[in-house]
């Protein structure tokens, strides 16, 4: 069992609650070396520093591969102290955090994230010859190579950071504390929408946008349990942001990039914000649920976590001498 991995590990809550804290801190402190560039380029424009603090000026002041890149390398220095943290406090291994599988299974992770991007690639598509007008191909050979380049070496670390802090570190402490399997599903799946409130399609779109940020959590959540490993997550959180800062960009997404084409369509939260979380989303947990045999949903996603039974300790046998 996924949850129950963290028994084999140091898992006393105190060290569940400083680490989130810890690796928190380490995750901002990883954005210092974007705010110091923005901060050049203002001083260097003649420009007030506090202006910093608009989020256009922050997202907008630099070349979007510059700024891509700045901000992806947070993430991987995030990661890398959840990495040292887990071994270093917890003495667990990173594949105990990430699956109950013997080892990773690239194979889960290729499924899911073959499955979002064919999706991805295949509407997008559509949408671009549906409606023409909503689209501008703006590819440039040289900034897109770049950007491929940068995109495919760090959103896989971005996605990676944000699956192991959710779905494996949280998901795994607070399962061991709650001991059940529906608090931490959705705990993080609030906490980790949550932490995209501050996005810029939350002041385009409205907070009704929120449903899909908690309802993806819930969906990778979902994954990780029935699966019991966060191989398909991993694959499929790649999988949706690596393709989509490849293909389209728009002005008011928190991925601003060198992408195929731009969206210029004035956006609207309504039926497409609900109709992925409750059409999308069950359809793509069928096809995982049929390829992989997934049973016992009641028990995976709501029983409850104890520690494995411990096997009685092993008799030695007796020497010649004690006969």
């Amino acid at each position: 069992m996924f949850i129950e991995k963290a028994y084999q590990s140091l898992h006393d809550a105190w060290r569940y609650i400083i680490g989130f804290a810890v690796i928190f801190l380490v995750w901002q402190l990883g954005s210092i070396p974007l705010l110091i560039a923005v901060l050049l380029k203002v001083l260097a424009d003649g420009g007030d520093i506090s202006t910093i603090d608009d989020p256009n000026v922050l997202m907008g002041i630099l070349d979007s591969n510059v700024t891509l890149f700045l901000m992806l390398l947070s993430f991987a220095i995030g990661l890398v102290g959840i990495y040292f943290w887990v071994r270093w406090v917890h003495k667990q291994s990173i594949t105990a955090l990430t699956t109950s599988r013997k080892k990773m299974d690239w194979g889960r992770f290729a499924f899911g994230f073959g499955l979002i991007a064919i999706f991805t690639i295949t509407m997008t598509l559509w949408d671009y010859y549906s409606n023409p007008q909503d689209f501008e191909l703006q590819f440039q050979p040289v900034p897109f190579l770049i950007l491929a380049v940068i995109a495919i070496v760090f959103i896989p670390l971005q996605t990676s950071f944000e699956e192991y802090l959710f779905r494996g570190y949280l998901m795994q402490g607070i399962g061991i504390m709650a001991k059940n399997r529906w608090v931490p599903l959705l705990i993080t799946s609030v906490i980790f929408g949550s932490l995209h409130f501050f996005n810029p399609e939350v002041d385009k779109m409205g907070n009704i946008i929120m449903v899909y940020y908690i309802g993806t959590g819930l969906l990778l959540g979902i994954m990780t349990l029935m699966d019991e490993g966060m191989e398909l997550a991993l694959g499929f959180h790649a999988g949706n942001n690596l393709v989509g800062a490849l293909l389209v960009t728009a002005d008011w997404t928190a991925f601003q990039t060198h992408s195929i084409f731009k969206d210029v369509s004035d956006p609207s939260a309504g039926i497409d914000v609900i109709l992925p979380v409750l059409v999308i989303y069950p359809i793509f947990l069928g096809i995982m649920a049929w390829r992989y045999k997934w049973t016992g949903w009641g028990e995976k996603l709501f029983g409850k976590v104890s520690p494995p039974p411990q096997e009685p300790p092993q008799e030695s046998p007796h020497s010649l001498l004690e006969l």
